[in-house]
């Protein structure tokens, strides 16, 4: 630890909840007479005091945000230096290898991989980061020196477009830190050989996360008649059609999406079973129903629509408009897949969803499974924040 490494020093009793294990300091924890938060730098790591000055870790600075700094250390001495950075890549991947046979996975989980603020994703020889927080993007350069060192890729890649890091005025772009930016990546998920687009796709191209949701769905497709909404390239769709579904439809408002999924259900050998529509999921459902169409599993996998606490209610609201469409278009005895990524919507809420929407035509209720995200996105037991996505099975039926 060097003399001039700066100092957050916490408010009396504030201590606690890092004492229990979180790691995020909120900016009102903070004592700003001792350690005025504006004057210090952005991104760079800190040392965390309590009221009394006794040092509790080391942090990354974020002194824009709501949440001040997140704590990458318990050792008071240690620097973000590139052997930090490679001992706890090394330790994310040694799970992952011990997980999945392909290397095609989340490799780097924020927190609950002890790299706060930092997501990498693997397809094979091509590694996408995202920085969440200015300690991470102050450091990428390091952390890819650190990910080459370990995985040797052929392309490292950067796709910092997240509209959080405008949170903490953060610029967003896309660029190769080694290599090239490729136009797609190719992943095998749950037995199916899948493209997704790097370039113009969302998030880092693909949403492993789900990945043992779709595995538990697979039996429910088997021989029925799927509606896929909010489909994108086909993670849900097509994967119910190598299980046996007799048709999917998928809806999707971007073209490139849907491109995707024909791509992904020709690769697997099922494009006859497959046709989408493009357009806005609620016009389209609301479409369907008029034309009296009816399905046997309908699957609901939004986008976030709670980013931020003060939208929960709008949120809310939105989550029950289209589950209530949903299950309006499940027949009689089908089945329902219903989720979100939201993390300030918590489970039990979206199954009031599911439940009230349910009520709301009539129907009976059974909950015949839940899933949460996959293990290569691994949950900090101390931060409930990182619990982020839910799905919930259910089978609708006439009432009892």
């Amino acid at each position: 630890m060097t003399d001039d490494t700066p100092t957050l020093r916490l408010k009396k009793n504030e201590e606690r909840r890092l004492k229990a294990g979180h790691e995020w300091i909120y900016a009102n924890e903070v004592d700003t007479a001792h350690s005025p938060l504006k004057s210090l730098p952005a991104g760079t790591a800190c040392v965390v005091e309590d009221s009394r000055g006794k040092a509790l870790g080391r942090a990354f600075m974020s002194p824009n945000s709501l949440i001040a700094a997140r704590l990458y250390s318990r050792d008071v001495k240690q620097e973000p230096s590139r052997s930090f950075f490679k001992k706890r890549i090394e330790q994310a991947l040694a799970l992952r290898e011990t997980l999945y046979p392909q290397p095609g996975y989340r490799l780097v989980h924020g927190e609950a991989d002890g790299l706060p603020g930092l997501v990498v994703d693997r397809y094979q020889d091509t590694l996408v980061m995202q920085a969440g927080t200015a300690g991470m993007e102050a450091h990428l350069d390091t952390v890819a020196a650190a990910l080459d060192a370990v995985l040797s890729p052929a392309n490292i890649v950067v796709k910092n477009e997240a509209g959080v890091r405008e949170l903490e005025d953060l610029p967003l772009y896309t660029r190769a830190l080694k290599g090239e930016v490729p136009e797609s990546v190719e992943l095998h998920e749950n037995g199916g050989r899948f493209q997704a687009p790097l370039r113009e796709g969302q998030k880092t191209g693909w949403f492993f996360d789900h990945r043992s949701a779709r595995a538990r769905m697979a039996p429910l497709a088997k021989g029925a008649r799927v509606l896929d909404v909010f489909a994108y390239c086909g993670g849900w769709g097509v994967q119910a059609a190598m299980a046996g579904a007799a048709e999917v439809t998928g809806i999707d408002s971007s073209s490139l999406a849907l491109e995707y999924m024909h791509r992904n259900a020709e690769m697997n050998g099922v494009a006859e079973q497959l046709h989408t529509l493009e357009g806005d999921a609620t016009t389209a459902m609301k479409q369907l129903l008029a034309d009296g169409e009816k399905f046997d599993l309908v699957i609901l996998d939004p986008p976030a629509f709670i980013k931020r606490r003060k939208d929960f209610k709008s949120g809310l609201a939105g989550y029950h408009a289209i589950n209530e469409l949903a299950v309006r278009l499940v027949k009689p005895g089908g089945y329902l897949i219903s989720a979100s990524c939201s993390m300030h919507l918590p489970a039990d809420k979206l199954l009031d969803v599911v439940r009230s929407s349910a009520r709301h035509i009539d129907r009976s209720l059974q909950v015949i499974g839940f899933e949460g995200q996959g293990p290569d996105h691994p949950v900090h037991p101390a931060i409930p924040e990182t619990a982020y996505l839910k799905s919930w099975f259910a089978r609708l039926l006439f009432r009892f």
